[in-house]
């Protein structure tokens, strides 16, 4: 039998980060020591109160209502509320198995192009070309940490018209690592306006800031078009759960309103443990700061360990301000590259993965061309439970914390110069 299939899905590939993480999952099966750069994934074990509210209600079957259960809705309106100065209501708040989904699902209701500042997370355009929209990258620049500026939201926006436009900013970035100031963001949004673009703000990252200033968000100086979207995959490191939340604001409530009737056609609701789970990371937020500022705390040692490394390799990398990503390029070496048959992205990747036993993923994943010398690389090679267990009595030199705590990270590093140095 040979199926006819959707042509829109015919068109889509596997996700590149979930792909190079089941590449490196299987190398290392196989024997191979390899240094995973490739997939983010939050390094921790998941908080005791969130395991713990998993098996109080483990015996949970009843369906919960499609927007979410209210009490975590109610929890997760004071959440934003109290951290962000973010004021959604609960019945403006939906919860999904997932951002990601939800994110999806927004894309797929509401018309009009979608404007993607490149790089950004690989997900982000194939879940548009699924529903056919039209996919416009905007490349940034290096020099400005390769965020979006206003110049450049205009000139993206001008070109497309007067049609409706959609645009996905995500803050903490993924994949560079950068972090918006409130000032810059407040200068997006005033373009924004002018054009009445409806906003994705893609907040996952929320929280692993390593700037010790607020967070900046696009629903505080556009709040009448700016959707927010968060989880509990990163900073609750609870990926696995599969719990995302959506908070729209009341001038685009008829989206939220679609998005209940598409929830009510196919999942139905998120799994009630795992709600349970999320009312217990919301609502007891404060028990879990501790946690919050040790995790941040590693990612931020993590990052800047990488980062330095890649600057004395030769490597040009914007540093990291936060999440656990970093976006370097191999530009320096393209000559010596393009010597040894690496004209593209990807074959470097490759080449730097058969060679040097380290998974990266090339630019043109993030919407760049596919000659394009960066890399997304990810700082969560290391094993988080003894990492956190140990650091309050973590070594005082940075070199012996590095070597007990990062032999990834220092063994990927090393292998990444000695190709570099070999071509």
């Amino acid at each position: 039998m040979n199926p006819s299939l959707n042509p829109l899905v015919t068109c889509i590939k596997e996700s590149a980060t979930l792909a190079i993480n089941l590449r490196a999952k299987e190398l290392r099966r196989q024997g191979h020591n390899i240094a995973h750069f490739g997939f983010g994934q939050a390094a921790f074990p998941v908080p005791e109160i969130l395991q713990q509210a998993v098996r109080d209600n483990a015996d949970s079957n009843m369906y919960l209502p499609t927007q979410g259960m209210p009490e975590l809705r109610e929890a997760v309106s004071k959440y934003y509320q109290e951290e962000f100065n973010l004021a959604f209501p609960a019945e403006q708040i939906c919860v999904g198995p997932g951002s990601k989904e939800l994110i999806f699902q927004t894309l797929y209701l509401v018309e009009g192009a979608l404007l993607v500042p490149a790089p950004s997370w690989v997900s982000y355009g194939p879940q548009a070309s699924l529903r056919g929209k039209e996919v416009l990258p905007i490349e940034t620049s290096r020099e400005n940490s390769y965020k979006l500026t206003p110049d450049e939201l205009d000139r993206a926006c001008h070109k497309l018209g007067q049609q409706q436009k959609l645009l996905i900013l995500n803050n903490p970035n993924n994949p560079t690592g950068a972090v918006y100031t409130q000032e810059e963001i407040n200068a997006l949004a005033e373009i924004c306006r002018a054009y009445q673009v409806i906003v994705i703000s893609d907040e996952i990252y929320a929280g692993i800031d390593f700037t010790g200033t607020p967070q900046a968000s696009m629903a505080k100086p556009y709040p009448e078009g700016t959707i927010v979207s968060g989880g509990l995959s990163k900073l609750f490191a609870a990926g696995g759960y599969r719990l995302g939340v959506m908070l729209f604001p009341k001038a685009l409530s008829g989206i939220m309103n679609a998005i209940k009737a598409i929830i009510s056609e196919t999942f139905s609701c998120v799994s009630a443990p795992i709600q349970y789970a999320g009312l217990a990371a919301y609502s007891r937020f404060d028990e879990l700061k501790p946690f919050v500022n040790r995790t941040r705390e590693i990612y931020s040692f993590a990052s800047h360990y990488l980062w330095e490394r890649f600057i004395d390799m030769g490597l040009n990398c914007p540093e990291p301000q936060g999440a656990f990503y970093m976006f370097p390029d191999f530009d320096n070496f393209k000559f010596k590259l393009r010597k040894h048959g690496m004209y593209t992205g990807l074959a470097l990747a490759e080449r730097v993965l058969a060679e040097a036993r380290v998974a990266i993923l090339p630019g043109a994943d993030f919407y760049f061309m596919a000659t394009n010398l960066g890399a997304r690389v990810a700082s969560v090679d290391f094993d988080g439970r003894m990492v956190y267990d140990t650091w309050e009595n973590r070594p005082a030199d940075s070199k012996a914390v590095v070597d007990e705590m990062f032999p990834n990270l220092r063994d990927g590093c090393d292998r990444l110069e000695n190709f570099l140095h070999g071509l």
